[in-house]
């Protein structure tokens, strides 16, 4: 079991991350590249109305989980009026009251809608069959052979509907025309195909909705149809039996019935406009998290002060440049000067840029260490040895700064960026290992530790990497799985293939 235990511990680690980071991405739509824009729309209604006198009431039908679209945000717009919503049947509504208005009134409802997939939204429990009509002669003979002739050429309940309404398209036989004459509109064909689409048991209902366009004004009401397969609501054309909405089709209301209900009030007149709305994606998942109720987004660096969030995305690539270290010592077999030293140096050169931090770095290091192997002569403590390295560390750091000052080098006024106690350990460490070790190792143990700091830079400033690490810090929990992965690894290092090629040459003759 104890064998099992780190296995098992990265198991869990990687699991819970692609659990998260896989709910963020399909379900809250967090973008995966950064600088990404989310496509929305906003969608206005305008109700006009004159009162007649008195307390005016005025109801509007307003969207509510609409197939292919979600609500992201919305506002109601009116001036001295009280405001409820509510549920009005399968429709949801906004109710606007005012005491005693007068002159001609209007109220705006303005909302912001974004793409869902329909396997997101559950879907609404099957009605039962529907209750069958009744009707008058000639019109019960003229259902029945309807319902035969259309049910002899169907195989389901879909189909069944779409052969129904592409005959009433037509509107060839004389059965069809008593129902739906040459001509007919939408919402008359939708009202003909129900009351025929019920003679056979099948429920049925209007749906009525705008097409998304951008910057339209004035955009007319299109009537559809919905028929229910047992399992979800299925749209149909009503003019020529197809099945599906048309792209960016926002279903308004359901119903045979008018989306405005007035008291005391008249002349009601009902307009729609719309307009494409381009958002940062990151931005846009924040809201849909709240509107879903995902409480994963309570927990994210998205919902920090601006200048935490900055810290922040500087702080969390710190893990990933740890990483970084442990693959190039453990598996490549660079030889560094410790662990955090490389990392810490890379993060400085994201201010002092690469070559410029380079540059800086060597001169630090190289004098640091002439200056160490003179307090060597002087036999101090190592305590006081150490403060005295510091000490110079900062002094050398200032001259540098004023130099590059004076000739107008403005890299060199970051020097002051790099960690001076991390050099200073560094100077300590590159000297003991030049006297216990010699010259060459203490040179490849500095020039793997910039090489391991260089690789860290590449990759922490990569903004690819900064944005997945930032918008999904679960990730975090992967580098953490790799990186006890690596800790167990005693296999052959890269750099000792290379070292031992003679021997293997020999072991092979």
């Amino acid at each position: 079991m104890k064998r099992l235990h780190l296995p098992l511990l990265i198991l869990a680690l990687v699991a819970v991350s692609l659990g998260i980071f896989q709910h963020k991405v399909r379900n809250l739509a967090f973008p995966l590249l950064p600088a990404q824009i989310a496509d929305n729309w906003i969608v206005e209604a305008r109700l006009a109305f004159e009162p007649t006198g008195g307390a005016v009431t005025a109801r509007l039908l307003i969207p509510s989980q609409p197939p292919g679209l979600a609500l992201l945000d919305e506002h109601f717009v009116s001036r001295d009026y009280g405001l409820t919503t509510g549920m009005r049947s399968e429709n949801r509504e906004a109710i606007w009251t005012a005491r005693n208005p007068s002159g001609r009134q209007a109220v705006y409802y303005r909302a912001t809608f974004y793409e869902l997939e329909r396997h997101l939204r559950p879907q609404p429990e099957y009605p039962g069959p529907a209750s069958l009509p009744e009707f008058e002669e000639p019109y019960a003979s003229a259902a029945e052979s309807i319902v035969e002739r259309v049910r002899e050429r169907s195989a389901d309940i879909t189909t069944f509907a779409t052969v129904l309404v592409s005959d009433m398209a037509h509107a060839q036989d004389e059965n069809i025309a008593l129902f739906a004459p040459r001509g007919s509109g939408e919402r008359e064909r939708a009202r003909a195909a129900i009351q025929l689409l019920a003679g056979a048991r099948i429920p049925a209902r209007m749906a009525h909705g705008i097409q998304l366009t951008d910057r339209a004004r004035d955009l007319q009401v299109r009537t559809w149809l919905e028929v229910h397969n047992t399992r979800e609501w299925v749209p149909i054309n009503p003019g020529n039996g197809s099945v599906g909405y048309p792209p960016n089709f926002l279903v308004w209301w359901y119903g045979d019935q008018e989306p405005v209900a007035l008291n005391r009030a008249r002349n009601a007149q009902v307009s729609f406009a719309v307009t494409r709305n381009f958002q940062s994606a990151v931005d846009a998942a924040q809201q849909r998290a709240q509107l879903l109720d995902s409480h994963i987004a309570d927990f994210s660096l998205l919902g920090l002060p601006v200048q935490t969030q900055n810290m922040y995305r500087v702080l969390l690539m710190v893990p990933v440049g740890a990483m970084i270290i442990v693959l190039l010592r453990n598996v490549v077999g660079v030889q560094t000067f410790g662990t955090f030293m490389p990392v810490l140096i890379a993060l400085s050169f994201r201010e002092t840029e690469l070559l410029g931090g380079v540059i800086l770095f060597t001169l630090i290091v190289s004098l640091g260490l002439a200056i160490r192997f003179y307090l060597e002569h002087l036999k101090l403590l190592l305590v006081p040895r150490l403060a005295s390295v510091v000490i110079v560390v900062v002094m050398l750091m200032l001259m540098l700064s004023i130099i590059s000052h004076h000739l107008g080098i403005e890299h060199g006024l970051a020097v002051a960026l790099f960690p001076m106690v991390i050099l200073a350990m560094t100077i300590e460490r590159m000297s003991i290992v030049w006297e216990e070790h010699g010259a060459g190792d203490a040179i490849r143990q500095g020039v793997g530790s910039m090489g391991a700091a260089i690789v860290g830079y590449l990759l922490m400033i990569n903004p690819y990497a900064e944005h997945l690490i930032f918008v999904f810090p679960e990730l975090l929990l992967i580098i953490l799985a790799v990186t006890l992965l690596l800790g167990r690894y005693t296999g052959y290092r890269l750099s000792e293939l290379i070292r031992f090629r003679a021997l293997a040459g020999r072991s092979d003759t």
